[in-house]
């Protein structure tokens, strides 16, 4: 008797160093059926998947509770390997293939199947044996034809078009034998429309074999169109289970993006910049940058002197290229335009100089020198950019000891940065006070736009709370102009006045923070402009 469900993942809870990343979650998948999986960046997708895996990450960080099921019997998988040799598969958004090998190579890499020879006839010795490239080519041609895939079986992977890598990752995949569970991760976000629509016409072609397929996406017209069922996780919680034909896009777009408000409000009443006509102090034209895994494909963006503009999108969309371009820290091409003057393109320096400051979202590649103090972390760019504290005589220079004190004390007290002084070294600061670190520098340059990107990433929520006040205050109180770049759309939501969505590297639109929960699903789905039309925006 066939078990009813494939996968049963009940009260699924799991903690980063105190940090509750799934709370009580139940999935569960039938086979033959496509169970489509919806969330924000951050919702658990990842999580429940490495938990399902067996990821390492999981295990050295305490584990998880609850219980995983795999034909109604009880797993525990360890690690995944045991999750292929129970039937698990995964396609992930990063290729794993390898240039220089065939498409049959690919496919059968670390399964190949040998034959024997004279020689292993006599020495029976198996590493000897030589490969069955004729029952290796049929399988790859067999999995290749059930994906639509009309390659040679001899080609090298290397040039051919992302989309047909996309569909080499999948065919390895089911080529696997005992494939009880596949995994599709983003699956389509590198194909065309009609290469998508033929993986889904392939993926309905494996659940007719009695395969059950999770489908991970953030295209909402996909799910309508491929899966039987959804669940939609929010902030680590289950929000909701739908029968996709008693759903819609609208429906969905509302569920993933439903908002929690855990932070001071920038409403209305107190926002500098809301009146359409507000003079621009930053504006983008056609603006490109080669940022990998977050390319920006030519926006045209406008930030009103006085305001906070949220930056928003799921990942590797291309949001967070936007500032990491403005910048210079990759390749960037188009037009800025700060304060009425044309910024020199892909010089940090000049950027820097002509008023914009920038927090990374790299907080500890790139925001700090985490083996220097605080004292030094927050002056040294004011230092190599403007020559502020430094004392010359004549030819000779010498840090100003006595003012990077207290300007240090200043933005310590200012900033409430925890610490034992100005004299301790980063590196023993809280994830919360490093970030308060780097706004302290950022801000010690006087900038006329600050730039933040990722502000609360790897905090935990009482300090995201305090940075993002912080953020809010500096604005109202010295009324910074402040583009913050987040995957945290209810954060953006909480203390912008105004949100561009970014869908595949272009500006997808523009919201209010009180537009609906349905607008900004649409948007971040890239859905908006098909359900009001191209002029909506």
């Amino acid at each position: 008797m066939q078990n009813k469900y494939t996968l049963q993942m009940k009260n699924i809870e799991k903690e980063y160093f105190g940090n509750k990343v799934l709370k009580g979650v139940n999935l569960s998948v039938k086979p033959g059926e496509i169970h489509a999986l919806l969330g924000e960046n951050g919702a658990g997708k990842s999580t429940l998947m490495n938990i399902l895996f067996g990821m390492p990450v999981i295990h050295s960080t305490g584990g998880f509770s609850g219980e995983v099921k795999i034909d109604g019997k009880y797993t525990k998988i360890e690690s995944p390997n045991q999750a292929m040799e129970l039937g698990i598969g995964m396609v992930h958004q990063e290729f794993m293939l390898i240039p220089e090998f065939t498409l049959t190579e690919n496919i059968k890499l670390n399964r190949e199947i040998t034959k024997n020879n004279f020689i292993t006839k006599h020495l029976k010795r198996d590493s000897l044996k030589f490969l069955d490239t004729k029952k290796m080519k049929k399988d790859a041609r067999k999995a290749s034809d059930t994906l639509g895939l009309d390659i040679e079986e001899w080609v090298k992977v290397a040039g051919l078009p992302v989309g047909h890598m996309q569909f080499i990752e999948i065919a390895r995949e089911i080529d696997k034998r005992g494939i009880k569970l596949l995994v599709f991760d983003e699956p389509t976000a590198v194909l065309t429309e009609s290469e998508a629509e033929n993986l889904i016409n392939a993926m309905k072609r494996l659940t007719e074999k009695g395969i059950s397929i999770l489908f991970i996406t953030h295209r909402l017209n996909e799910v309508i169109q491929a899966a039987d069922n959804v669940t939609i996780l929010r902030d680590g919680e289950l929000v909701a289970t739908r029968k996709t034909e008693k759903t819609d896009v609208n429906e969905l777009a509302e569920l993933m993006v439903g908002r929690k408000v855990n932070v001071t409000n920038k409403t209305e009443e107190n926002s500098n910049a809301t009146n359409k006509d507000s003079e621009i102090i930053l504006s983008m034209k056609n603006l490109k940058v080669k940022m990998p895994g977050e390319e920006v494909k030519g926006i045209d963006l406008n930030v009103r002197k006085g305001e906070i503009l949220g930056i928003g999108g799921l990942a590797g969309q291309g949001k967070i290229g936007v500032s990491n371009g403005i910048m210079g820290m990759y390749e960037t091409s188009g037009e800025i335009i700060l304060d009425g003057e044309k910024l020199s393109l892909n010089d940090t320096k000049k950027s820097l100089m002509k008023g914009l400051a920038f927090v990374s979202e790299d907080r500890r590649g790139v925001g700090l020198l985490l083996d220097t103090s605080i004292e030094q972390n927050i002056v040294v760019t004011t230092m190599q950019i403007k020559d502020e504290f430094i004392k010359r005589f004549g030819v000779f220079t010498q840090l100003d000891k006595k003012r990077i004190r207290d300007h240090a004390l200043k933005m310590i007290k200012d900033l409430d940065i925890r610490c034992t002084g100005p004299e301790q070294l980063t590196r023993r600061l809280s994830g919360g006070n490093q970030q308060k670190v780097c706004v302290a520098r950022a801000i010690t340059l006087e900038p006329k736009v600050l730039l933040v990107s990722e502000p609360t990433r790897g905090i935990d929520i009482g300090a995201k709370k305090i940075v993002l006040d912080l953020l809010v205050k500096l604005n109202k109180e010295l009324g910074m102009t402040i583009v913050m770049t987040s995957s945290e759309l209810a954060e953006l939501r909480t203390i912008s006045d105004r949100i561009a969505i970014i869908t595949e590297g272009k500006v997808e639109g523009i919201l209010k923070p009180t537009d609906s929960d349905k607008d900004f699903g649409l948007m971040m789905a890239g859905e908006y402009k098909k359900t009001h039309g191209k002029g909506a925006i």
